[in-house]
């Protein structure tokens, strides 16, 4: 069979001559996800041209020109072809396309390979984080010119913090320092050192050239000091992160129920690890329930196992609760379930991070409401030092503790990273604010249980003759919202209703008497006077809140808590300009002359609902109307 020399690839003719069997065993090539990074202009984007041209997947106009006359492949045809893709590569950065990660696909004989060109600016360190994600491998470039940068450390700091086990210390750019050994030998000295100090154990240097192509596919004839393979040999070679998962003790989150007619349901998902066969005992968590695998279902047929990295469909032999988020283990290994953890957040929003807010939590297949605690400490990437912080800023790597709000299966994310890596999302705007690794649960999670009651929240309600409701006033200072709550709790009680009016600067002078007025504070005051609420609907009451809670996250995070339908969100909507002509107590006045920090509406932000059960215009409606139509409402 006759072959096609390409750099110093060998074509298989079989392409030309049967397209159906070179597709089919290309098909079935392993595939490696790495990442490219470091700093600005180490060559990130050159050793990528090096590998796409080398590899002969480039662009298609070059594929054709290569292919329609193959004795054009000599040297100087290879640096011209070369120094296309290259200025192509060049004009993308120049338009600002390389501030996000590109993603490109080559392959050689022996694999497939998905390669991340992750940015080198340290303000977009959260794209490098997005690439690292789904990484085998990480190629950590240096300009043998500059040695290790801040960014290198960074970099190499994340690569080993989200788990990639595999790191490459590609020293470029050596043509420019004339191969010279005692610099290379010093940078690798240096980084060994750092590496070390960070728990890496290992990494692979070596000297490279991405443009004249020095050790990329083989071996050097200007660094003849170097003993080592060449960067393809090694990327064709390295072991894959899923081989090491099949491992492991069986997991797989549901990614949902798969239930096409009523012969048939089952639970449908990515094996994260281990390997699961038919008739074998699994555990369904967070319920604990029991069954055993029926059947592995796939798109090509039944199999009789399945390991890492397969999608299947799994039928129980049991009837039981099984939904999207709940992860399936083996009966007697299973993971462990809490709601508090300490983590290590790496922070990826211009905001900085609010304590105590409640963003989304994205982990494994679920996603739960949680909030994030003061930071213990945040780390210095460059001296590793440990400082200490009140919040996480951009690009800022800290430890904290998070709540979820509900008990959720996990691991630690050492152990798996489907079931201990996580997303932060901000509520309001669905964007993604932060990543992050689960070390361990915290200790009170396991400890403290939920002690079933025979009295219940029905029991109560019914003996007041009530449904339990929560009315929540928010708006402006002097919108309003004390007055009108206060007449709607005498017109309830005329109506021998059971209520309890919560006021914020009641509240303030012993719940939360400790709580200034920073945006930490304020959201730990709704937190608090939220719980408080909860506690009074369990009793059966109907209760009533009047407090500006500015922020919509938190006005939401307090609807999550109550039963659906029990909480109304009132909006006593009145403009900035009229509550400030009232001025009852004489704030407005303090705020405008400096004397009242973060006060909303003049230097905090008041966020209205967006969609409130009841709004109420207060420069149409007096507090008297007001309080009866919020009545006739609440009770038709």
């Amino acid at each position: 069979m006759s072959e096609i020399q390409t750099g110093s690839y060998k074509v298989d003719a079989l392409i030309a001559e049967d397209i159906d069997a070179y597709l089919l065993q290309h098909q079935h090539k392993s595939l490696l996800r790495f990442i490219t990074c470091g700093s600005v202009d180490d060559g990130k984007s050159t050793l990528i041209g090096r590998l796409l041209y080398d590899s002969k997947m480039i662009f298609e106009d070059q594929m054709a020109a290569l292919e329609s006359d193959s004795k054009k492949i000599g040297t100087q045809g290879q640096n011209i072809d070369f120094a296309l893709l290259v200025d192509g590569l060049a004009a993308e950065r120049e338009q600002g396309i390389t501030i996000d990660v590109a993603y490109r696909f080559f392959a050689t004989e022996k694999r497939k390979f998905i390669v991340a060109d992750t940015p080198g600016h340290e303000q977009y360190t959260r794209n490098m984080v997005t690439g690292a994600s789904t990484a085998d491998l990480a190629i950590i470039l240096v300009d043998a010119r500059k040695g290790i940068l801040t960014q290198t450390r960074r970099h190499s700091y994340l690569a080993h913090l989200i788990g990639i086990r595999h790191l490459v210390l590609a020293v470029n750019k050596m043509d420019l320092i004339g191969y010279d050994q005692q610099t290379y030998d010093r940078i690798v000295d240096e980084y060994k050192s750092f590496s070390q100090s960070i728990g890496i154990k290992s990494f692979t240097p070596m000297p490279i050239s991405g443009y004249v192509g020095d050790n990329i596919t083989e071996r050097s004839s200007n660094t003849p000091w170097y003993t080592g393979v060449p960067l393809v040999e090694l990327l064709e070679n390295v072991e894959l992160d899923v081989t090491a998962d099949q491992g492991k003790a069986f997991r797989m989150p549901v990614q949902w129920v798969n239930r096409p007619n009523l012969d048939f349901r089952g639970f449908s998902g990515l094996v994260a690890t281990g390997l699961v066969k038919r008739g074998d005992a699994i555990r369904v968590l967070p319920s604990g329930k029991t069954s055993s695998i029926d059947r592995i279902v796939t798109f090509d047929g039944d199999l009789e196992q399945a390991v890492a990295g397969q999608s299947v469909t799994l039928c129980l032999t049991d009837e039981i609760d099984c939904s999207r988020g709940v992860v399936i283990t083996s009966a007697d290994e299973p993971v462990q379930v809490a709601d508090q953890f300490e983590a290590t957040i790496v922070w990826m929003a211009d905001e900085m991070m609010t304590p105590g807010r409640s963003y989304w939590m994205k982990i494994g297949t679920q996603i739960v409401s949680a909030s994030i605690q003061a930071p213990k400490y945040q780390i210095n990437v460059n001296t590793l030092e440990r400082t200490a912080v009140k919040t996480l800023e951009l690009n800022a790597i800290g430890v904290a503790n998070i709540t979820t709000d509900r008990a959720i299966p996990f691991e630690a994310y050492e152990t798996n990273r489907t079931l201990g890596g996580f997303i932060i999302i901000e509520k309001m705007t669905n964007a993604t604010v932060a990543a992050g690794m689960l070390h361990f649960s915290l200790r009170r999670s396991q400890n403290v249980h939920w002690q079933a009651l025979d009295v219940s929240r029905d029991v109560r309600a019914s003996l007041k003759n009530q449904k339990p409701v929560v009315l929540w006033f928010t708006g402006l200072s002097g919108a309003g919202k004390s007055t009108i709550a206060n007449l709607v709790e005498k017109k309830l009680v005329r109506m021998n209703r059971h209520t309890f009016l919560l006021d914020g600067d009641n509240v303030r002078h012993g719940l939360n008497k400790n709580l200034g007025f920073t945006q930490a504070d304020r959201i730990e005051n709704i937190r608090r006077v939220g719980e408080v609420a909860k506690l009074m609907t369990d009793a059966g009451l109907i209760v009533i809140t009047a407090f500006i809670s500015p922020f919509r996250s938190e006005r939401d995070m307090v609807r999550q808590m109550m039963a659906p339908n029990e909480f109304v969100e009132v909006f006593v909507d009145t403009a900035l300009e009229e509550a400030e002509r009232r001025d009852v107590k004489g704030l407005y006045k303090k705020a405008r002359s400096g004397e009242l920090k973060n006060f909303t509406g003049i230097d905090s932000p008041y966020e209205a609902p967006l969609d409130p059960e009841i709004r109420i215009d207060t420069s149409r409606m007096t507090p008297e109307e007001a309080a009866d139509m919020i009545v006739e409402r609440l009770i038709p």
